[in-house]
């Protein structure tokens, strides 16, 4: 009875001492609860990758670096971002900023050989007129954006001084917009043929100056003082084709240009592209309207003026594609006769230094002053050439821009060289043999 009463007794005592250690530890508990670490969140996916037509990397990143394997190539295009938190600042890097820091990557319309031989003929041709900066964009005929080259040279991996200080990282052939000069003309052309208004044999009397509104239209090309619309086009007459636009409306000028792409804010969207600057047709006086027919009086980029030459690959204007799996935009504005009809102007009037033994590339050139301090400069002008290669059926259109070109000025000296190697390195390219000798 003895042992059995103190086995008893230690039960008891052993659940009086589980039950006083457990009360202890919830009084302990209610006394100081734990402290629960939330769980760390995901790191964050590595930003999303840039690439080529080809899928050669533009820019990727690794072990938290941002890498350009090209190095220069395409650089002003796509941008830089914040070296620590990778946050795009400028170009493509800032317009699709919120999906490359969710882990997409993009591929691009862009060919590695097309940047690469545009940006070289560009980068040439600045430091040879020593211009303050320039681009080239080569357009295919489905629209497609196969090189948008701009100048001068940009390093994203080095260090970069204010913008203020330096202009090499500005996408100039998306974001400046220019006065497109002489050829603007070209499209005026068109405009007058697809009206009926005239033909490429309609004579026009052309002197070399116009009084108009109290402004003098000039001429800097010596020419004879009738011209047909063909050699107005051949000797950039600013009278002649002012003279024969006026046989159109202006607001029916102004609607071609809408239907150009020319008055667009949205030509790539998504992505920044300077908005053209124009005033509305019925605010335009006769001289304004006559600016306005060679290229005076408004600004676009050369973006906006490769897709409106585009147009006169078949007649159907395109909206750009830069952004693989995208789809533009399309829609006729000429007929396929008067896109041939000015391709062939075009192939019949280019200037000397647009040439190429073998081929037929047609083009027109420009050469815009540019206001300053609210008046037209004698000194600061932009050379322009826009094109086809090759002329008869068309593969790539191509504009050429520089700006500010100090030891020549013309767009015959400065921007038709540039398109023509653009040109020759495309036709290889594209494995388009030359013309058999005499054809």
């Amino acid at each position: 009875m003895t042992a059995g009463r103190e086995r008893v007794h230690l039960v008891v005592l052993g659940f009086l001492a589980y039950v006083a250690l457990l009360a202890l530890g919830v009084y302990t508990l209610a006394l100081h609860p734990p402290r629960i670490q939330p769980a760390p969140p995901p790191p964050p996916p590595p930003r999303g990758g840039l690439y080529a037509a080809d899928g050669t990397p533009l820019a990727l990143t690794l072990e938290g670096k941002r890498l350009h394997p090209l190095g220069r190539s395409a650089s002003q295009l796509l941008g830089f971002g914040e070296r620590a938190s990778g946050r795009g600042l400028e170009g493509l890097e800032r317009d699709l900023n919120a999906s490359l820091s969710e882990g997409r990557s993009y591929t691009l319309t862009l060919e590695p050989f097309v940047q690469a031989l545009a940006e070289r003929a560009l980068w040439r041709g600045l430091e040879e007129s020593r211009a303050d900066y320039g681009s080239a964009v080569v357009m295919d005929a489905e629209g497609r954006l196969l090189a948008v080259a701009n100048g001068p040279p940009f390093d994203p991996d080095a260090p970069r001084k204010s913008p203020e200080e330096d202009i090499s990282w500005r996408n100039h052939a998306f974001l400046v917009p220019l006065e497109p000069g002489s050829t603007a003309k070209t499209l005026t052309a068109a405009m007058l043929l697809e009206e009926g208004a005239a033909t490429l044999a309609t004579r026009v009397e052309a002197p070399m100056r116009r009084e108009l509104e109290g402004w003098t239209i000039r001429d800097i090309v010596p020419h004879p003082p009738v011209l047909t619309l063909e050699e107005v086009l051949r000797y950039s007459s600013n009278v002649g084709i002012s003279l024969l636009a006026e046989r159109l409306p202006k607001e029916t000028f102004f609607a071609y240009m809408e239907a150009l792409g020319l008055t667009r804010t949205d030509l790539l969207p998504g992505i920044r592209v300077a908005a053209p600057l124009f005033q509305p047709p019925e605010k335009w006086s006769r001289v304004a309207y006559a600016n306005h027919t060679f290229g005076q009086g408004f600004l676009i980029t050369p973006l906006h003026l490769a897709a409106a030459y585009g147009a006169l690959v078949d007649g159907v204007y395109r909206t750009p594609v830069l952004l693989k799996g995208t789809e533009g935009r399309s829609w006729r504005v000429f007929s396929p006769a008067t896109a041939q009809a000015l391709r062939e102007a075009l192939a019949r009037v280019a200037v000397p230094t647009a040439h190429l033994p073998g081929y037929r590339l047609g083009g027109k050139t420009g050469t815009a002053q540019v206001v300053v301090n609210g008046r037209y400069s004698q000194e600061v002008f932009t050379a322009w050439f826009a094109g086809f290669v090759p002329a008869d059926r068309p593969r790539f259109t191509v504009v050429v821009a520089v700006h500010h070109p100090k030891t020549r000025i013309h767009g015959s000296q400065v921007a038709a060289p540039i398109f023509r190697e653009i040109a020759a390195g495309l036709l290889a390219w594209a494995g388009l043999p030359p013309y058999a000798e005499g054809r």
